[in-house]
């Protein structure tokens, strides 16, 4: 009773409705509102499992589970098992379920890290053949197919043939007799084609009257020519409708004879659909998936806080060493832990910001006070971490963040709120004592099964035998205590607090005693909290602060609440001297955490700008030795080429030298040209070059502009046309580089010039070529022949590569190709041209002139 108690206390059918939402099917919203607390942990880590595995199929791109087509089929499994007939909606409910289980069934088979919703999915049995028969049986419609049966097939065509022999009868009456039918139309009455009639001509069209208008005025008249066909038309009707019952009663046998295997089949897609709704609801949470821990024994725990010394040698000492660490690293932590409904409210009903707390406690505490002032946030705090207990039990994540570390609790039983009851007599206090009895006689159950043949001793308070088991229970009490004489309450609130020390695992409580905040002083497994209360804003914020108890700023809180000052005041007169004293020792305690505060995030923007600082040097750093690399590399390239081309012209003068006849003259030209290139590529013998006086205008400089005789500012460099701006006067231009010089009379160098040098140089060389080697055939001059031509109009990129390549190796003998691709879009020539490129045959490719064809002609000279 207890537990159901707590669930309505911290509201969690509450969360299971907002889970439902995040359902698929009618299946899994049922499961999520009635969402069963597992009993055992290794239930909790399966569904913990599918929960993340869900959650990484709903992360990735096409990956999210599917469940269209599932429906809530129970009540037809079960109404095909007791042998009733089931409709053609309801079997075509079954046939869309067994395909949606099987699609859901394929996406999980496609994933390769989804173990545990694999195992799910391979219980699934989806009678494929099954699906097939209800389809073929049934339409669209529901309705029973012709295709059923072939003695259906047969009967509807009778019935169509007898349908169209009726309306063919009356549509003559209706014409013949137009005056005394009230309209042209022929209807049902009683399952009988009839048709409208006057009432004062009934006598006119002889029949059976079935029916009449609300008004009497309509008589609806079965001809008595049609008497007969009618009646054959019932027969049909009926012969129809034993044969549909008949087909629909085949297949609900066979849904019958998978029944078993059905019901488990929607026990595990109600099972998929719950954890993938979890999954989604946990993505919209930004919640982080539980780590389940174990907690060590506090006196073992408390004596390593106490004690820092190197453990000794001895075996014994070892062990609780190792343990002792383990002990302080399996410490429960929740960072930044938000309500999940707060979180709802602010989203959808446009609730407050949700502040998060911290809770983050040592493994040998046992019970934390929370202490503060009213409306400051303790039972939130309560309910907060009572919900995410419960959740990580059902396999949700929590809304905290990384790492989510607590224990699995057996228990978690809960005392909040008042439960005040005039019908029986109970007031505040009673209701709490009545439920506190409640909670403590699951704990004393519990610790009677743990702690049988311990002897009596063991079962005395306090329980000194660290070796027995704390049972794994979470109590939450709120205002422990309250309700009575507060020298009594609090009485009873210590003892209460130290039998749960020892029989529950934790025990969080909020108070506003102040004998219960020095009870961490006088045991190590007690702890203090408190929420935050500024003293400027005279406002709480809401915040969980650790190792200071609270002021309950009772007498500042009704001040701010309206009540008269002069109450407020008079009542600051009564209060002990020796509470203020606590109050102003926890205040300076207070202003001294915030400084820290203050202090700590002062220092972690300093160490933030630090570490970007040292990023940017580092990339920095990084990019200029990478730089440095670069050009070392550039470098080697150069001096390797060099190298080679000095190789390659060497080795003609040898191969020249070696075919020639070896004159005096030939010897003395080979030592001139080997000189060269001594000269060109050794650094050692080149001479310094002089420097030649060279102009380019930059922006801002002053030129000259003969043509016009005017003086000019350079407003932007030349372009890739060789054009600047400049201004003269209150005038803009834009002029040719050739056409400007420096105030010195200096010309700058245009590409006409450069290029002019270039040709000059190559002449030259070609010269000096000539006179050393025999004259070769020049490719250039070649003659156009249908031997070294290819015309590739309109042919395919693809195909125009083959026919190229193959004209190539024809061509090599003619040193020169024409291509004929035509101009068209210039898809085809940009396909050629890049083929060319990576060619190894092809030493240059050029466009031919306008009177050989232009764009539309490429010529290839090959090596």
């Amino acid at each position: 009773m207890i537990q159901s108690e707590t669930l309505e206390l911290l509201e969690w059918p509450r969360l299971c409705q907002h889970l439902a939402t995040f359902a698929a099917t009618k299946l899994g919203v049922a499961a999520a509102l009635d969402l069963a607390i597992p009993a055992t942990q290794a239930q909790t880590a399966e569904l913990l499992a599918q929960t993340q595995e869900a959650y990484r199929l709903e992360s990735r791109a096409g990956g999210a589970l599917s469940f269209e087509g599932i429906q809530d089929i129970g009540n037809s499994l079960k109404r095909s098992e007791l042998q009733g007939l089931l409709g053609g909606e309801e079997l075509l409910a079954i046939a869309t379920t067994l395909a949606g289980a099987r699609q859901l069934r394929r996406i999980i088979d496609s994933q390769a890290d989804v173990p545990t919703l694999k195992e799910l999915a391979a219980q699934l049995r989806t009678y494929p053949e099954l699906e097939q028969e209800i389809h073929r049986c049934i339409d669209d419609r529901a309705q029973v197919a012709d295709r059923a049966t072939p003695k259906l097939a047969g009967i509807r065509v009778q019935m169509r043939q007898l349908r169209d022999r009726i309306y063919q009868i009356l549509q003559g009456i209706l014409q013949r007799q137009s005056n005394a039918v009230q309209e042209q139309l022929i209807t049902q009455r009683s399952g009988r084609f009839v048709i409208p009639v006057k009432a004062p001509q009934k006598d006119a069209i002889p029949g059976i009257v079935h029916d009449s208008s609300a008004s009497g005025a309509t008589l609806y008249v079965e001809p008595h020519s049609t008497v007969n066909l009618n009646n054959q038309m019932r027969q049909l009707l009926r012969q129809e409708q034993a044969e549909e019952e008949a087909v629909r009663r085949a297949l609900t046998e066979q849904v019958a004879a998978v029944k078993p295997d059905l019901d488990r089949l929607l026990v595990v897609v109600t099972t998929l659909d719950l954890a993938a709704a979890k999954a989604r609801y946990s993505f919209w949470l930004q919640a982080n998936p539980p780590k389940f821990i174990e907690l060590g024994e506090p006196e073992l725990a408390a004596k390593n806080q106490e004690n820092s010394e190197e453990p000794t040698e001895d075996e014994e000492n070892s062990e609780n060493s190792e343990l002792l660490i383990r002990n302080l690293r399996s410490q429960i932590t929740l960072r930044q832990l938000r309500h999940p409904l707060l979180v709802w409210q602010q989203q959808y009903e446009q609730g407050f910001a949700v502040v998060p707390v911290d809770l983050t406690i040592a493994p040998h505490i046992r019970v934390v006070a929370i202490t503060g002032p009213n409306t400051g946030g303790k039972t939130v705090t309560l309910k907060t971490l009572g919900l995410a207990a419960l959740m990580a039990k059902a396999g949700m994540f929590v809304a905290a963040r990384e790492p989510v570390e607590l224990p699995w609790f057996d228990n978690i039983l809960a005392d909040i709120g008042d439960e005040q009851s005039l019908q029986q007599s109970l007031s505040t206090f009673s209701g709490h004592i009545r439920r506190i009895s409640r909670i403590l006689e699951v704990l004393g159950n519990k610790s009677e099964g743990e702690s049988a043949g311990e002897g009596e001793e063991n079962s005395q308070f306090p329980i000194t035998n660290s070796q027995l088991p704390i049972p794994k229970s979470l109590v939450l009490l709120d205002e422990v205590g309250a309700g009575t004489d507060p020298s009594e309450g609090s009485a009873l609130a210590i003892a209460l607090l130290q039998y749960l020390a020892q029989h529950s695992l934790l025990t969080v409580a909020t108070t506003h005693f102040g004998e219960l905040k020095a009870l961490k002083y006088q045991d190590s497994r007690f702890e203090n909290a408190s929420v935050e209360f500024d003293d400027n804003s005279m406002q709480p914020t809401y915040r969980l602060l650790w190792g200071i108890p609270g002021r309950s700023n009772a007498l500042t809180i009704a001040k701010r609440l309206g009540l008269l000052t002069e109450i407020v005041d008079e009542a600051q007169t009564y209060v002990g001297g020796a509470s203020q004293d606590v109050n102003q020792v926890i205040a300076g305690l207070e202003a001294q955490r915030r400084r820290q505060e203050t202090k700590a995030r002062e220092a972690t923007q300093l160490l933030h700008q630090t570490e970007k600082l040292h990023r940017e040097v580092s990339q920095k750093a990084a990019a200029l030795q990478e730089r440095e690399r670069e050009l070392k590399i550039a470098q080697e390239v150069a001096v390797n080429e060099a190298i080679g081309t000095a190789k390659s012209e060497i080795a003609q003068i040898i191969r020249r030298l070696q075919s020639g006849n070896q004159t005096a003259q030939n010897a003395q030209q080979a030592t001139d040209t080997l000189n060269q290139i001594s000269e060109k590529h050794l650094p050692s013998r080149q001479q310094p070059a002089k420097p030649k006086p060279s102009f380019m205008p930059k922006v801002g400089d002053r030129i000259r502009i003969p043509s016009l005789g005017q003086t000019a500012e350079v407003l932007s460099g030349p372009d890739a046309n060789e054009e600047l701006s400049v201004r003269f006067g209150i005038m803009k231009m834009t002029v040719k580089l050739g056409e400007i010089e420096s105030l010195d009379g200096q010309k700058p160098e245009t590409k006409a010039q450069l290029a002019k040098v270039a040709a000059q140089a190559l002449a030259t060389a070609k010269a000096k070529q000539a006179v050393a080697e025999p004259a070769k055939p020049n490719p250039e001059i070649a003659m156009r022949t249908a031997n070294n031509s290819i015309d590739l109009r309109g042919a395919r990129v693809s195909d125009a590569e083959i026919e190229v390549d193959r004209a190539l190796s024809k061509a090599v003998e003619y040193g020169v190709l024409w291509i004929i691709h035509g101009k068209g879009t210039g898809q085809l020539r940009r396909g050629v041209h890049e083929f060319l490129d990576s060619h190894p045959q092809v030493s240059r490719y050029e466009l031919a002139s306008q009177k050989e064809g232009g764009a539309g002609v490429t010529v290839v000279y090959l090596k």
